[in-house]
């Protein structure tokens, strides 16, 4: 298997400009998605080019309309000190990801429910599984709800990704997209809704992933400091790394 790093995750967004010290990232089909704009580091940069960087974005994207500047780190390298403390004194959010990978073979079963049925989107789920996500996604208000809908449309005509939809005797319960590649295929927006918690639809709907791909590496990217990522590492994902990112909305 190939070693998969953070430049492996799929995302939408466009590279519009690159230079030495990052990429510039940015999704006009949704402006409202922190994850698909903004700002990727190729290396540290020092405070001064941070500051200098944060300046282009925040100039950049006020002139489109966004409130929010987003900043991705290497991998595996922690922001220095130095950083950190202006990140603190200028109100960024920080936090950092951990990049998971499993073979479909050491995944465990999960107890059979027969309540539980998976089904590959297809035109007749396609209006249940975009009511289930616009539900989830209003939590970020109903413009980014809206554009969220244009966005599962337009993944789904796109033959790289397969979204799937759990129901919990017969009702939409939980969902999930999967990103096909040649190697692997990466599971992403992994979502159980909060009345069906606990009942083993998540592990279903990642067993069907590997069902589905035997052959392939599954990946996903968890939050560092959430508590999912302690459910992969319970299910015998490995972790393969950490990114840092830094974010700041602006009122």
């Amino acid at each position: 298997m190939n070693s998969f790093t953070f430049e492996h995750i799929y995302n939408p967004g466009h590279i519009i400009a690159e230079n030495a010290l990052y990429r510039h990232i940015h999704y006009p089909e949704m402006l409202t998605r922190y994850d698909s704009n903004f700002l990727a580091f190729k290396k540290e940069p020092t405070l001064e080019e941070f500051i200098q960087a944060a300046r282009f974005l925040r100039e950049f994207h006020h002139a489109k309309g966004q409130k929010h500047v987003k900043f991705l780190f290497p991998q595996d390298h922690k922001p220095s000190e130095e950083l950190m403390d202006y990140f603190k004194q200028e109100g960024y959010d920080v936090g950092f990801n951990e990049l998971y990978s499993i073979d479909p073979d050491q995944f465990p079963s999960p107890e059979v429910n027969a309540d539980i049925e998976v089904k590959e989107v297809g035109k007749e789920e396609l209006q249940d599984y975009l009511s289930f996500q616009y539900e989830q996604d209003l939590d970020y208000g109903p413009v980014f709800a809206d554009q969220k809908v244009d966005m599962h449309k337009r993944n789904f005509e796109n033959p790289r990704i397969m979204q799937l939809l759990a129901f919990y005797k017969g009702t939409p319960s939980g969902s999930v997209d999967v990103i096909i590649e040649e190697d692997s295929a990466e599971i992403d927006g992994l979502m159980v809704h909060e009345s069906f918690q606990k009942k083993g639809i998540g592990s279903r709907l990642q067993r069907y992933v590997m069902e589905r791909f035997p052959d392939k590496l599954i990946i996903l990217v968890a939050d560092g400091e959430d508590t999912p990522r302690l459910m992969y590492q319970k299910q015998n994902y490995a972790c393969l790394g950490f990114r840092y990112e830094v974010q700041k909305v602006y009122k």
